[in-house]
């Protein structure tokens, strides 16, 4: 009987314990309610915003005491129905000063975006106003191995409608949406931008973009050696293409350098210190000052000085540092300028170069002002014992990360100022010349003929007045226009000798 007592004395406990889940307050007051967290995503979107946004003081509701009550706290992380929800509403002005954080559904394929591999067409369209009432899609570049380069799409190529519909000024926003499909008919237009030519069918698969387009040595402009190199993006996977590169330009001999930066969106900071290096060569490798990485007040600590360096780093197959290891890059002496080829897509990791060599040398811009982004991030992912930067440690229940700004980007004078772009130099408009659209490495071509001429001695003519207006990139890849640290890099920066 005795047992049959204390066993009815324990369950009534145990259930009174868990019937209401109630919540006792220390001082005494009435208990109440617990309430439970629906989705804990969105604990970990609002933690990692806490800890590493980079306006994070400038966001009430990513004010430290946010979470000190857990029952007010939960109550509001319930209030986002998806972890995306809850990211863009933290997110500081968002569309007007912060364009650039962006949250990953799967960060396995952002990593492979970051790389140049995405599931594509394998060509780059712009939608060209050419008249009143013709509007094309001018294919400005195409990857190679590609759907598109397979059915021998090229630059310069005019597309005047998709799947049986040509463009009209009225109906092309709503044809172009079928360019999303996975299999779309091209149809390709003669250089008028009106008659039919021909038709080509695509399907989208996965394709990688190298990011060295073209490197090339012209031999005798005015007597000088001048090195051309049409470069798509700071992809660390390409690193020792581009030191390739630059063994040739190294080997040649050149005396000038033109960088093609129009169709770059930005990349990795490691790979532009790199390039930047290669370029020049007189900067005193682990002492003279590239670039400077600013953070929020949380993390003053990871803010640090990149300067020229003389080797790409390697790593174990875990990401460790392999010390005494590294690759010798080909730095280039004696440049005192570069000519750097520009355009609105120009952002980034393209715009750290410019910036980030202008205390050195002479960089001379080319074609129209650049995007303007003198901010990058780094990838947290779900792993709360590193404070959400270590994949390793993340946990294996969902794939989902965040691409938030976490840092600010200064040269050597510490100027930053450039969130309206570089305006050019020299402008030049690409697409004035819509319909004779030459290939990268072409003397004649317009933005390429301008430097030449500029190197010759030989005055460019100024550009007749254009109605010719661009009207957006179709842009397939979110992840290109950034600027970023990857995960190996910050594991070992504090044995890096910098």
């Amino acid at each position: 009987m005795r047992k049959i007592i204390l066993l009815s004395f324990i369950f009534t406990i145990l259930l009174s314990c868990s019937k209401d889940d109630k919540i006792i307050p220390k001082d005494g007051a009435e208990p109440v309610d617990e309430v439970k967290l629906n989705n804990k995503e969105n604990n970990f979107v609002w933690k990692a915003m806490n800890s590493w946004y980079n306006w994070q003081e400038d966001v009430p509701n990513l004010v430290d005491s946010k979470d000190d009550n857990t029952n007010n706290y939960y109550t509001y992380l319930n209030s986002y129905g998806t972890p995306n929800d809850l990211f863009e509403s933290l997110l500081y002005q968002y569309g007007e000063v912060d364009k650039f954080s962006w949250f990953i559904e799967d960060y396995i394929e952002q990593e492979k975006a970051f790389q140049g591999t995405s599931t594509s067409f394998g060509f780059r369209p712009v939608s060209v106003k050419v008249s009143e009432t013709t509007i094309i899609l001018l294919v400005t570049k195409v990857s190679e191995n590609s759907p598109a380069s397979e059915k021998g799409l090229k630059r310069g190529d005019i597309i005047i409608g998709i799947d049986g519909q040509k463009f009209t000024a009225d109906n092309f926003n709503t044809v172009v949406k079928n360019y999303s499909n996975n299999t779309v008919e091209f149809i390709l237009g003669e250089s008028d931008g009106v008659t039919e030519k021909s038709k080509v069918s695509l399907t989208k698969r996965e394709v990688n973009d190298n990011a060295i387009q073209l490197a090339k040595v012209f031999n005798d402009i005015n007597g000088k050696k001048v090195g051309y190199l049409v470069y798509n993006g700071f992809r660390s996977s390409y690193d020792k293409e581009l030191n390739n590169a630059f063994a040739d330009f190294k080997a040649e001999g050149i005396q000038e350098l033109i960088l093609d930066f129009r169709y770059n969106g930005g990349g990795s900071v490691l790979t532009c210190g790199y390039l930047a290096s290669m370029i020049y060569g007189e900067g005193t490798a682990e002492q003279d000052v590239f670039a400077k990485t600013v953070y929020n007040k949380k993390h003053t600590d990871r803010g640090f000085t990149l300067p020229f360096l003389n080797g790409i780093f390697q790593y174990d197959s875990d990401g460790n540092y392999l010390q005494g290891q590294d690759i010798p890059l080909n730095r280039l002496t004696g440049l005192s300028k570069i000519y750097v080829i520009t355009s609105s897509s120009t952002a980034s990791a393209s715009e750290m170069i410019i910036n980030g060599l202008r205390p050195y040398i002479d960089v001379i811009t080319v074609g129209k002002t650049t995007y303007g982004k003198n901010v990058g991030s780094i990838t947290l992912y779900d792993s709360p014992t590193t404070d959400y930067t270590d994949k390793s440690k993340a946990t294996t229940t969902h794939k989902m990360a965040m691409q938030p700004i976490t840092f600010q980007i200064f040269n050597k004078q510490n100027q930053s100022d450039y969130v309206n772009g570089f305006s050019a130099n020299i402008e030049v408009n690409e697409f004035s010349s819509w319909n004779n659209f030459l290939p990268f490495g072409n003397e004649n071509e317009i933005l390429l003929k301008t430097i030449l001429d500029n190197i010759k001695g030989v005055a460019s003519k100024p550009q007749r007045p254009s109605n010719i207006q661009v009207i957006d990139n179709l842009q397939e890849n979110r992840f290109e226009q950034e600027m970023y640290y990857e995960s190996d890099f910050l594991k070992n920066i504090n044995h890096l000798n910098f």
